[in-house]
Formats: C-alpha cells, sequence, structure tokens
C-alpha cells in the first residue's frame, strides 16, 4: 500500500477535524490555550492507530473521527500537565514552548482540564454507531485514561522518581502511564468497527507489545535521540534520576528488547490479513523511531 499517502491523508482528517471543532470561541481565554497545544502538529499516533484498527477488522477506520480526535483530546491534555514544574517540569513541547510556558501555569492547568472533558463531549457526537456500543467505548477510555490506567501510571511515575524501581514495578508503571491510551486506540477501533471476539484478542495484544515497545523505545530516545527532531528536550529521564529500560538493561538490550517487542506485535496481525496492512505500517514506523 502507499502508507505515506494513507497516512498524510488520515492526518489531515484529523486536523481538519480538530480544528473545526476548536472553531467555535468560547467565554474565555482557555479557548486559545487548548488549542495552542491541540494544533501544534504532533503524529497523531493514538487517532491513527484507532481508525487502522477499525480497517483491520473491515470497518471504515475513518468514519469514527468523533471518538479518535476525542482521544487525541485526551493524550495532549496529559502532555501539558506533564510538563508543569510539579511534574515533569519541560520547556518545549512539540517544537515549541509548553502551554504553561506561554500562558502560565494556572492557565495550562484549566487548557487541560479543557480538553479532558471537551474530550467527552466529542467522542459522544459519534455518528452511526449504536448507542451501547458507543457507550461502552467511550467508557474504556475513560478508565484507560483515568485512575487505574494513564493518571494513576503516572502517580507511579512521580513516585518512582530518585528511586531505582524491579523491572515488575516498572512494567505496571508504563502499562498504565503509556499503554493504556494505546489500548484504548486499538480496542475503540475494533470494537466500533465491529470485532469479533478473536480479533478483539488479537488486536489486545498487539496493542499491549506496541505500547511496551513504544515506552522502551522513548527511553531509548531520551537518551541517544535528536531533541531538535522529537520538538522536546532529551535527558530528562536522567535528570529526574527515573528508572528506565535503560536503566535497567542497558542501552543495547533495550534496543532488542524493543525490535523483539515489535516483531510480536506484528505477529498478532497476521490474522487480518491485508486489511491490517496500515497497522503494519505504524508498527515499522515505530521501529524506525528508535533508530
Amino acid at each position: 500500500m502507499d502508507f505515506a499517502n494513507y497516512l498524510e491523508k488520515r492526518r489531515k482528517l484529523i486536523n481538519e477535524f480538530l480544528e473545526k471543532r476548536l472553531a467555535q470561541k468560547g467565554i474565555s481565554q482557555v479557548d486559545e490555550a487548548m488549542k495552542y497545544s491541540l494544533m501544534a502538529g504532533g503524529k497523531r499516533l493514538r487517532p491513527l492507530l484507532l481508525m487502522a484498527a477499525a480497517d483491520a477488522v473491515g470497518g471504515q477506520g475513518y468514519n469514527y473521527l468523533s471518538v479518535a480526535g476525542g482521544l487525541e483530546m485526551i493524550h495532549t491534555y496529559s502532555l501539558i500537565h506533564d510538563d508543569l514544574p510539579a511534574m515533569d517540569n519541560d520547556d518545549y513541547r512539540r517544537g515549541r514552548l509548553t502551554n504553561h510556558k506561554v500562558y502560565g501555569e494556572p492557565l495550562a492547568l484549566l487548557a487541560g482540564d479543557g480538553l479532558l472533558t471537551l474530550a467527552f463531549e466529542v467522542m459522544l457526537e459519534q455518528k452511526n454507531v449504536e448507542p451501547a456500543i458507543l457507550v461502552e467505548t467511550v467508557r474504556e477510555i475513560a478508565m484507560c485514561a483515568g485512575k487505574d490506567g494513564m493518571v494513576g501510571g503516572q502517580t507511579l511515575d512521580l513516585a518512582a522518581e530518585g528511586k531505582k524501581i524491579s523491572s515488575k514495578e516498572m512494567k505496571t508503571l508504563h502499562e498504565a502511564k503509556t499503554g493504556a491510551l494505546f489500548l484504548a486506540a486499538v480496542r475503540s477501533g475494533a470494537r466500533l468497527g465491529g470485532a469479533a471476539s478473536e480479533q478483539m484478542l488479537a488486536l489486545t495484544k498487539f496493542a499491549e507489545l506496541f505500547g511496551l515497545a513504544f515506552q522502551i523505545s522513548d527511553d531509548i530516545l531520551d537518551v541517544i535521540g535528536d531533541a531538535k527532531e522529537m520538538g522536546k528536550a532529551t535527558g530528562s529521564d536522567s535528570k529526574l534520576q527515573k528508572s528506565t529500560y535503560v536503566t535497567l538493561y542497558g542501552l543495547e538490550k533495550a534496543e532488542d528488547m524493543a525490535t523483539e517487542t515489535l516483531q510480536e506485535a506484528m505477529a498478532c496481525l497476521t490474522m487480518f490479513g491485508e486489511k491490517a496492512e496500515p497497522l503494519r505500517e505504524i508498527t515499522k514506523m515505530m521501529d524506525k523511531r528508535k533508530k
């Protein structure tokens, strides 16, 4: 397939949807701060995975822009809050100043809150989906974003600063902090696309492995990545004294782990044939990311 063309068209759809959804001016400056971070670029990886998972089970992924867009809003809110001085204290994100550096900490907090709450409003605007399926999809996204998912993982991450944690503890941390939203994206796309039970099981395993590989790659890039290319500072894990896959296993072993995990993820897609080609290409893109 012409993946470059697929990627360009899907990203354009996502960006146009987000731009349109934020076009209506509200009652305060929080709209401006929300838009600043949401439209700052980014890979749009989570909405892409949602749509590609729907494609894999025979659905039409581009029909689920409301849920996909809401998922990107949740991801962006988490970045705004993660960059705050009380958390990772970062100055740059997606190649530009972080939200709090432009609008101040109080407005950055509210911009994150605004995106999180708007996400659920937007997702529930999804058309042409059975109400029960939509409710279950949004419910799972909420769980993956919440106290036992991303928020819980971020809490574990803060608590682990300056400490050496075990491989088991790190796995639990990252399955929640990083992996949960990937799981939500893939399972949501599969459910909206009408996945059968065995398809859902295979895509769930794929998502778990993809999320793990993404985190290992992130840890690698924090050590050897190019800050200009990444759009954010490197070395933050070391600065905050965080345990990572690199500190635990060493750089070479971490690189091997990332490659092996992505190969396992790819194997989960065999049953889907050509329909999973977008998911395969996204996985290959992730492999190139760490090199």
